[in-house]
């Protein structure tokens, strides 16, 4: 029988049926197009060993003058700069206790008490003697069960919501009278303005720690912590932790009789600025925020306000130092000559004359051409011109920028190039992405264009687009002086003018989306492969699971499924770096996941002869791959799999597979030459995949040995 040449039209489309796209490709996973012909992608691993806190949701990479290469990274817990493979924190302090005075600022509590009756193995609940000023959560052992509790039950003197053998222990009976030691430590500071989560170090503790020979010793006061709960304005909760463990996997701590001290007096805190959410949550009432997040009625310190929004960070190397702000709260700056044990600290604060600094922001970025310091979103001028930092109240719309190469001069003058504009339409800034020649302004419903125009108004704003969206603060990236968006519900590109993408799987990513975790997609360049990626959650997801690339070299969309939280195009990296799951990836290293097979695959669209009626007979494949780059060089392989159905709404009934085998690549590619796969109905699918360790393949145009096979 003649063989007939299967050839696809490039890209996957999802906007008509399967039937109709006759001659395309339907679904795929891990899979680009080059020269318009389907390959598997590239794999990553681990740039670092090392993992971070929190989930990464920005990253910013600029070299210094010395050839040091540094990466930030803003979590919704804290702000690291990476460099040579180390991560180090560098997240700003917004409350300093000095150590060392003796008026005992700080002080910590530990707890002990009995149990009252005897505890089974199973209990769900321990009576104690006493639940007078014990914590309301937290870590006990009794013997040498670990135990944790989430709540008290004062009516009946009991700590429930427990989590018997807790931390890789046994759960056991006890007797009445039992001893229970607390690992959770109360400390006292008035006015702490700490939230659940947040970080603090502690310093000048007492030589004895809080006994001296207690386990609570003043190397394990004296580190850094995490805030477990807040009872009040003066009053919170840390797990005690060894001093030897890491913060981000602590090795528990457990008071003994001896640890009634204070932890001596003069002890110093210093408290790093609030954390933020790691989701959005719904509404904006009640429940909105974490329970003890602040006094009631009372504001967040550090111009941080309760919010529903996730943390997010804009981040911009004014030469080779960082200006930083997360979303919504200070503008700080870390400077690269006091080296990477240094924290940032707020811009306002730094040496030289300073202006109306803003102190509250949605983002920042510095103009590469002018070299001002634009902030967005952001608090007016002081009073006057001798106010060293701006007003403190938010305006959504307004933008302020510094004197030319001066990051803390912002109250304009006639001798300074310092100003601001205000976008006249929308209810608030969303997002700016600089091109070479402007700079890209969104709020929620239009887009405006910044330029430099020089003295005396310094920059000129036009509005180039009105019922105009975008998804979040993330969403929009620039290649050369086209910039690329993910909108509500399409895909636009700005390149002079403003114009909606042709999305061939716009359904497929929107009717299955999570709105609610709108503001977490975050957009990327693959510029080696002219790629703009969109990371996404999906509707049964919280955060990014989902991606969706337009190759803008070949006009063409694929996606797949990969969990990723930032990304940053290769630069003056070898890779592309993204975050994902508490670590850095190299990405297009390899063919694998991170040392594990990596599957891929891609299938087409329904095929017929004629127009369906007839049923077709499939005898074999010849297959037309590649498997050139592999990196298991002995035997890469693909699964051919045909699958055939007789109408276009049934199942299909009938499928066959073979695998397609490297057998020499020298001094000419062999591979498997034919693979014999019957299969019969009125149409048929091709899919080809491979989840081989170090396995990449490439297809070309295969064939098949068919035949018309009647009507029956």
């Amino acid at each position: 029988m003649p063989l007939t040449k299967l050839q696809f039209n490039p890209g996957v489309n999802r906007e008509v049926t399967s039937y109709a796209n006759e001659g395309g490709w339907r679904d795929c996973d891990k899979i680009r197009f080059r020269m318009g012909y389907p390959e598997k992608m590239g794999g990553w691993e681990k740039y670092t060993s090392t993992t971070y806190l929190g989930s990464a949701r920005a990253l910013h990479n600029w070299i210094a003058l010395d050839g040091s290469n540094y990466l930030g990274m803003g979590t919704h817990l804290k702000y690291y700069i990476e460099e040579g493979q180390s991560l180090n924190d560098v997240t700003p302090i917004r409350l300093s206790v000095a150590s060392g005075g003796g008026a005992s600022a700080v002080t910590f509590t530990a707890f002990t008490t009995t149990t009252n009756g005897s505890v089974s193995a199973t209990a769900t609940s321990i009576v104690v003697a006493s639940i007078s000023n014990i914590p309301s959560q937290g870590r006990i052992k009794i013997g040498s069960e670990e135990i944790e509790y989430l709540s008290v039950d004062t009516a009946n003197s009991a700590l429930v919501g427990l989590t018997r053998g807790f931390n890789g222990t046994t759960a056991a009976a006890h007797n009445s009278g039992v001893t229970i030691f607390w690992g959770t430590l109360r400390v006292n500071h008035s006015s702490h303005g700490a939230f659940e989560n947040d970080f603090v170090t502690f310093s000048g503790v007492g030589s004895n720690g809080l006994g001296s020979s207690g386990n609570i010793t003043q190397a394990v006061l004296q580190q850094e912590y995490q805030v477990v709960s807040v009872t009040n304005a003066n009053v919170y909760l840390i797990h005690a932790r060894a001093d030897t463990s890491t913060l981000g996997s602590p090795s528990q701590v457990y008071a003994n009789a001896n640890d009634s001290g204070t932890g001596g007096t003069g002890v110093g805190a210093d408290y790093q600025i609030n954390v933020g959410l790691d989701a959005v949550v719904g509404g904006t009432g009640w429940g909105a925020g974490t329970w003890g997040r602040g006094a009631w009625g009372s504001a967040e310190p550090n111009g941080l306000t309760t919010t529903t929004q996730i943390r997010l960070w804009s981040h911009d190397n004014f030469g080779e130092d960082l200006i930083i702000n997360p979303r919504d709260a200070g503008i700080f700056y870390w400077d690269r000559s006091n080296n990477l044990s240094t924290r940032a600290v707020e811009l306002s604060t730094l040496s030289g004359t300073k202006t109306s600094v803003p102190t509250i922001a949605k983002q920042v970025l510095v103009s590469d051409q002018d070299r001002h310091v634009i902030v967005f979103g952001c608090d007016d001028i002081g009073a006057n011109s001798s106010a060293t930092q701006g007003n403190g109240t938010q305006d959504p719309l307004l933008i302020r920028f510094s004197d030319q190469e001066n990051p803390i001069d912002y109250f304009p003058t006639s001798t300074n190039t310092a100003g601001s504009l205000r976008l006249g339409s929308g209810s608030t800034f969303v997002q700016a992405v600089e091109t070479k020649r402007e700079v890209l302004i969104w709020t929620d419903t239009s887009l405006f264009s910044m330029r430099f125009i020089g003295p005396p108004f310094t920059f000129g704003l036009q509005q180039l687009s009105s019922n105009i969206t975008i998804m979040g603060p993330n969403a929009a990236t620039a290649t050369e002086d086209v910039v690329y968006w993910m909108g509500i519900d399409n895909f636009y590109r700005y390149a002079g003018q403003t114009e909606q993408l042709n999305c061939t799987v716009k359904e497929k990513v929107f009717s299955d989306f999570n709105l609610s975790q709108s503001s977490k997609v975050v957009s990327g360049i693959n510029s080696e492969f002219s790629e703009i990626f969109w990371f996404y959650p999906s509707a049964s997801a919280s955060d990014n699971d989902k991606y969706v690339i337009f190759n803008y070299g070949q006009n063409i969309w694929y996606f797949g499924d990969l969990s990723r939280t930032a990304w940053i195009d290769r630069g003056t990296r070898s890779f592309p770096i993204a975050a994902g799951g508490q670590y850095l990836y190299n990405h297009e290293l390899g063919y694998d996941d991170d040392g594990s097979a990596m599957n891929s695959f891609i299938e087409s669209a329904a095929m017929d002869i004629g127009d369906g009626d007839k049923f077709t007979y499939i005898s074999k494949v010849i297959p037309d791959l590649s498997f050139t780059g592999s990196t298991q060089l002995s035997s890469p392989q693909a699964t051919f799999t045909v699958k055939s159905r007789n109408f276009p709404g049934a199942s299909f009934d009938n499928t066959a597979s073979g695998v397609a085998t490297r057998t020499a690549s020298s001094p000419v590619e062999l591979y498997t030459n034919q693979l014999f796969l019957r299969s019969r109905g009125r149409s048929f699918v091709i899919r080809v995949e491979s989840s081989a360790l170090g396995a990449k393949w490439q297809l070309g145009n295969p064939r098949i040995d068919s035949r018309e096979d009647g009507r029956r």
